[in-house]
């Protein structure tokens, strides 16, 4: 049975999260310790104690996702067959198949949670969820909109579009597209659409600094749904992302083509394997979904397998 590990994006932060880490390994407190250092102010404590909107602007969800993930991974002692990351946490996995020195990762996704904010003024922008219509259907219904640029943003299930793109023409689309259910999300800019160009622009020069290595598993791309095998690749595809839409849903559907039947969400939350369970419904065998976030869901996984 081939297993892959999953590491969530920008979304799935909350006040709190890592402390049971932080508290019981002292291998996490090294880790928050050295994020500390590289940023130069507390992460550990914001992610401890927020406040929470702190915690949300994206130049420190990026790192504190990023932190909690990898010591989950490190935490659990394991490595998968494959692994993917959304969008941020395509960076996770990378530092996890040892592709991208964690140090380096967390200066590199502040560095770009920063660019992202910069790239659009504030209020400018906006992306929403698109419910019950598929990604061609959502394509279609963009293309008429006349207040200004939107673009797919995620694809995220068949039925679980993103849209992003300036507030107006957001406002626009969903008037227009009149899907049975939408939900703006609370996120400070248009982000994976051509407005990210700036951004991805600045991202790039640091990018070029960076060894990549080759990842000891390969990692699933955001960009193309398909496996990433060189460091080079992976550093590319890390320049493209920024502009281009977040592919999940062909990402997760190529696990049934590999044969994927265990699936472990590392870092907070279950927005992941919770997509994953709606995506392989109609799989002739879906894959056996775990998370682990904390302690105590850490040791439940062992127990699981070791049963």
């Amino acid at each position: 049975m081939r297993r892959i590990f999953l590491f969530p994006g920008q979304g799935s932060q909350a006040v709190g999260m890592g402390r049971d880490f932080y508290e019981k390994s002292q291998e996490a407190r090294e880790i928050f310790r050295l994020a500390d250092e590289v940023l130069g102010f507390s992460l550990s404590r914001l992610c401890f104690e927020g406040p929470e909107e702190e915690l949300r602007l994206t130049c420190n969800t990026q790192p504190a996702l990023l932190v909690v993930s990898c010591i989950a991974y490190r935490l659990l002692g394991l490595k998968p067959d494959l692994a993917a990351g959304h969008s941020l946490g395509e960076y996770s996995a990378l530092v996890a198949a040892g592709s991208l020195d964690l140090a380096e990762a967390v200066k590199l996704v502040y560095n770009r949670g920063r660019y992202m904010m910069e790239a659009v003024p504030p209020g400018r922008g906006s992306m929403a969820a698109v419910l019950g219509l598929d990604r061609r259907q959502v394509e279609e219904g963009i293309k008429s909109v006349s207040a200004g640029p939107v673009e797919v943003a995620n694809w995220n299930a068949e039925d679980q579009v993103v849209i992003a793109g300036e507030k107006a023409a957001v406002e626009e689309a969903l008037a227009r597209l009149k899907p049975p259910r939408s939900v703006v999300l609370q996120v400070s800019g248009p982000f994976h659409t051509s407005l990210m160009k700036a951004a991805a622009e600045r991202l790039k020069v640091d990018l070029e600094r960076i060894n990549f290595r080759d990842p000891e598993f390969p990692i699933i791309s955001n960009v193309t749904a398909a496996e990433v095998r060189s460091g080079s690749e992976a550093r590319e595809l890390l320049y493209w992302q920024i502009t281009s839409p977040v592919l999940w849903y062909p990402s997760m559907q190529r696990l049934q083509e590999l044969g994927v039947g265990q699936a472990v969400e590392l870092g907070p939350g279950k927005v992941l394997t919770g997509l994953l369970k709606r995506i392989s419904r109609q799989w002739p065998q879906a894959p056996v979904l775990f998370n682990v976030e904390d302690m105590t869901s850490l040791e439940n996984f062992h127990r699981s397998i070791s049963v």
